[in-house]
């Protein structure tokens, strides 16, 4: 089944669904996916994570029958999937900025979500990064520097770590971390995913030879042994980087792990090393876990 199947069967299995709880396993399950990758695959087909698409669409469900019946608030909360009248009012007051009575009254239309059908995959151009990357296995090792909790809900993300990276550059917080492994190779890695709220930390650093004496506001980060598919970017100017390096990430998901029979799972990171200092000509490599599946 193409992942673009998958996908689609797990946004008709939460529409018929809509009233009852349902977990990221069991939407995984749907997806034949480990819980890891279907996070990854859903957030990069639609944008948002699993979970608040489905949240969305409970709303917009509820939105509909609030102005097309005459029946209980409650009862509407607990036919759209939700576990009573106060969660349910919570809910739609922060979504629309109305509680639900109001917006029965109002008359007013809102931007609600639909349910979607996806006809194709969404492809960016082509030609931009090696769709055969290469497969390592890369021993455990530590990794000290500082981390930034965002969400991959609304692109945040997007916004988020590029702004994290020019801070970190601006301020050198690089002469900050202590016990560097290899001082020409910085790290930006992915950890703490939380797939539910779709939420991780992202962590720039260095590779460490010990944990001794790491400042306060820090984080240490084990990361075990793994194998891994290795992407490396095109190479870009200053201004086209942080998005060359954004479209390699989709690029991954969307072209190569389809039909390479494997799945991602953690850690993730991005390894920026003296190919990254160039004005004109700049490159990295994303390293992804896989395991077969």
């Amino acid at each position: 089944m193409e992942y673009i199947e998958r996908i689609q069967a797990t946004l008709d299995y939460m529409e018929h669904h809509l009233d009852r709880p349902i977990t990221m396993e069991e939407l995984a399950k749907v997806a034949c996916f480990s819980v890891f990758h279907f996070h990854r695959v859903f957030v990069l087909t639609l944008g948002n994570t699993a979970a608040d698409y489905l949240r969305k669409r409970r709303l917009a469900k509820a939105a509909e029958l609030l102005r097309t019946t005459d029946q209980r608030v409650l009862d509407i909360a607990l036919a759209t999937g939700f576990q009573s009248h106060e969660a349910f009012a919570r809910a739609f007051k922060r979504q629309f900025q109305l509680t639900p009575l109001e917006y029965r009254k109002s008359g007013l239309s809102l931007a609600l979500q639909h349910f979607v059908t996806l006809t194709h995959a969404p492809r960016l151009r082509e030609g931009g990064i090696t769709m055969t990357p290469t497969i390592v296995t890369k021993s455990a090792f530590k990794l000290i520097g500082y981390g930034l909790v965002t969400e991959t809900n609304e692109g945040k993300n997007h916004q988020d770590i590029p702004a994290f990276w020019q801070r970190y550059l601006q301020e050198n917080l690089r002469a900050n971390i202590p016990n560097k492994l290899r001082p020409n190779v910085e790290i930006g890695m992915c950890t703490n995913f939380e797939p539910e709220t779709g939420r991780f930390t992202y962590v720039i650093g260095f590779e460490a030879e010990s944990f001794d004496n790491v400042p306060e506001g820090m984080m240490c980060v084990t990361v075990p042994e793994a194998t891994y598919a290795v992407f490396t970017t095109p190479k870009a100017s200053n201004a086209d980087f942080s998005s060359t390096i954004q479209q390699t990430w989709v690029q991954a998901f969307q072209e190569w792990f389809p039909t390479s029979g494997y799945q991602a799972c953690t850690p993730e990171f991005e390894w920026y090393d003296e190919r990254s200092d160039s004005d004109t000509d700049k490159q990295m490599d994303i390293y992804i876990a896989i395991v077969k599946e």
